[in-house]
């Protein structure tokens, strides 16, 4: 490619804060339930990018179609891959899109077409690096970029943004189908590339992005009780810090075989399920380290002492996202800390 930008970028990220931030310099947007997505042209070269640096346009056919249909020849976007059914968009159709048969995928894509929402220019037109740009500066490109190349209900489409509060609000109380909350932005901060520093996300729960490090049999049965939670620390140790057990029998059945298959020590390379802590709600006995590839997203009420103070439910599985991008810095914050917003 000849764009100054070249895959993989990491993409910027988001910490989790529990209120939109308040104060001059931020720009909103909607946070879409999706799959965050880096798209590079050059000419005829069409690149979709992972969150966790993996390429994805075997399984977005269509989007790369939009991509190549936009008069622009070199250019690199930030957005997110959605997938509306009946009025609201499908993470779970977008899941099955991660088909290894691309003669399913492109029957996926023809039965419910996905879009590509974009919120960050990366690469002019002429594919000139606009990361050191302060944000404001790259939203106003972006805009005129959307003008002059994206058309009405088209595959690729432009993400609102606005630096007024009330606006921002307005959006936060219509999470749930299509929005999964709102980000908010340092409206004169540079694009970092794979950090937390100038981006935050508010949601209606508490969640994080965990990796599996091993499991518990539950009491008297050959079947899952509890999966094991871990997070990275900035040593690349991967810290066992609690724990999710809410399964159906069904379920459990299911895990069982699924997590057996993925047995593997050491499972956590820092602190281990086991050892001292102060809560009592999750038992302490023998444990099965695995593989840790799982990557889950899951919600919880208190996170302390390095660990999540009760049980944790899964929400979704995350193969888009890679387990080294589960990191502490997503909650170690909420620990008492006051997190300064202005």
């Amino acid at each position: 490619m000849t764009t100054e930008l070249k895959p993989p970028l990491p993409p910027m990220e988001a910490r989790s804060v529990d209120e939109i931030p308040i104060g001059a310099g931020w720009q909103y947007e909607p946070k879409w339930d999706g799959f965050r997505c880096v798209v590079f042209r050059d000419r005829a070269d069409i690149f979709l990018q992972s969150k966790a640096g993996q390429p994805l346009a075997r399984y977005f056919p269509d989007v790369v179609a939009a991509v190549s249909e936009l008069d622009a020849k070199r250019f690199v976007l930030d957005g997110e891959l959605v997938i509306p059914i009946g009025g609201a968009f499908s993470f779970d159709e977008l899941q099955l899109r991660l088909h290894p048969a691309a003669s399913r995928v492109q029957k996926l894509a023809a039965a419910h077409p996905a879009m590509l929402i974009v919120f960050d220019l990366l690469a002019d037109e002429n594919g000139r690096s606009l990361l050191r740009l302060p944000l404001h500066e790259r939203r106003t490109q972006l805009e005129q970029f959307a003008r002059q190349q994206f058309v009405p209900k088209g595959g690729v489409r432009l993400s609102p943004a606005t630096t007024t509060l009330a606006t921002a609000q307005k959006w936060f109380g219509k999470v749930g189908g299509n929005l999964d909350g709102i980000m908010a932005k340092e409206a004169d901060a540079a694009y970092a590339s794979g950090e937390r520093t100038a981006m935050v996300k508010v949601k209606q729960i508490r969640s994080a992005d965990c990796v599996i490090g091993g499991f518990r049999y539950a009491s008297g049965a050959r079947v899952i009780g509890s999966l094991l939670l871990g997070l990275y620390d900035e040593e690349g140790l991967l810290h066992h810090v609690g724990f999710t057990s809410a399964f159906k029998a069904n379920e459990r059945r299911e895990l069982t075989k699924r997590f057996e298959a993925l047995k593997k020590a050491p499972g956590f390379t820092g602190n281990a399920p086991g050892g001292p802590s102060r809560w009592s709600t999750e038992r302490t006995g023998e444990w099965e380290p695995v593989d840790p590839v799982t990557v889950v997203e899951v919600t919880y009420d208190h996170f302390t002492g390095e660990r999540f103070r009760h049980g944790t439910r899964i929400v979704r599985y995350r193969p888009d996202k890679a387990p080294r991008q589960c990191t502490m810095d997503q909650v170690r914050h909420r620990e008492g800390k006051s997190l300064a917003l202005l």
